[in-house]
């Protein structure tokens, strides 16, 4: 399977500029999936990889081959839509044919390897059936193989969960990345859902208005956002206004003066030195709070609980401090519940989990 490479891609429609000057590397038998708003571009950025719009400027490359003016059905990808795009009028096995139908593929090859389609996604032996006679998540596995029946370079998926409940989204997650794997297909995956990029990715890029914020693996992005759209958009945080006061003695790490008080904080980049006086953000994740004492940390700060809510394996909790900042906390595995009161609780976290973001 090929490395894509894309440089310089630039789109617009009419006076709308979709994506602008776009580069990007994703490696052979990468899981690459393009997370952002509505209207960041990325799905726009999908379909020119697969062939369906063209760049006002740029080049698409598989591996060696420039694929920018190959038309779609020369590219050898396989597609899978938020839709499914399945014809009701075909049984199952139909529906998989069609790409080897439409590449004349003799008779025999196409029925053993739709045959073979189907056990991979663990339809087998359901050929026959209409695509009525299916529930969501097996129309969702009959694209999936209509997708790999061709034996596809590169898998373009246009987030094709969001129409599944929760359960058989992630059973399908699993699957998806489990097909990807066990047979090393470059996989491009556009979603708006942080949870299934954070747990399917290899690497992400987190996009904004038509460029790339941020690519990284999806720890790196999570722990440390380039901005703050990406520290907002990538999962919940508290994001408070502060200023540098001094480096510390321990490398890498800032003393920060904020409303709360000091904190000791680490900027987001390593190559990042921000001078005295330089205003910032920092951005603290809500589990990265904790209402336990913490010996090796000066970060403290105290607000009252004004809400609660009890998921099971978490209890979220908004705080209001004395200086009028709501802040979120998440506590893990709760073995009692906190109740909103007029009563301070202290809240701590470590150097480690407090990040400097530029402000812009």
């Amino acid at each position: 399977m090929p490395s894509i490479f894309i440089q310089n891609l630039s789109k617009s429609f009419g006076a709308q500029s979709v994506l602008n000057d776009v580069n990007l590397e994703i490696a052979e038998g990468e899981l690459f999936f393009l997370l952002g708003p509505s209207g960041c571009g990325k799905t726009t950025l999908l379909r020119h990889i697969a062939g369906f719009y063209q760049p006002n400027a740029g080049r698409i490359y598989f591996g060696e081959d420039d694929v920018t003016d190959l038309p779609a059905h020369k590219r050898g990808t396989g597609m899978m839509f938020q839709s499914y795009a399945l014809w009701p009028h075909l049984n199952v096995a139909q529906n998989v044919a069609f790409g080897l139908e439409e590449r004349n593929r003799p008779q025999a090859e196409i029925e053993k390897r739709v045959e073979q389609a189907l056990e991979l996604v663990k339809l087998g032996g359901l050929g026959a059936r209409r695509i009525s006679q299916l529930s969501g998540g097996q129309q969702q596995r009959v694209a999936l193989a209509r997708a790999l029946v061709i034996r596809p370079r590169c898998l373009l998926l246009d987030e094709p969960l969001s129409n599944l409940d929760a359960k058989l989204r992630q059973e399908m997650r699993s699957e998806i990345r489990r097909i990807c794997k066990e047979f090393g297909l470059t996989g491009i995956y556009v979603t708006h859902d942080r949870d299934e990029a954070l747990s399917m990715a290899d690497r992400l890029a987190v996009m904004d208005a038509g460029q790339l914020a941020q690519v990284g693996t999806p720890q790196e992005v999570y722990r440390n956002p380039a901005n703050r759209m990406v520290a907002e958009f990538i999962g919940e945080t508290n994001l408070i206004e502060a200023k540098v006061l001094q480096p510390m003695t321990e490398e890498g790490f800032y003393l920060v003066g904020t409303t709360l008080g000091h904190f000791l904080a680490r900027p987001n980049r390593d190559d990042w030195q921000p001078l005295a006086g330089t205003r910032v953000l920092i951005s603290v994740r809500p589990e990265a709070l904790t209402f336990a004492a913490l010996a090796d940390t000066s970060n403290h700060f105290s607000g009252h609980i004004m809400d609660t809510h009890y998921l099971g394996t978490t209890a979220q909790y908004e705080l209001k401090t004395a200086c009028g900042l709501n802040i979120k906390v998440c506590e893990m595995n709760p073995q009692t519940i906190r109740q909103p009161s007029p009563e301070e609780v202290m809240l701590m976290a470590n150097p480690e989990d407090v990040v400097m973001l530029p402000q812009e």
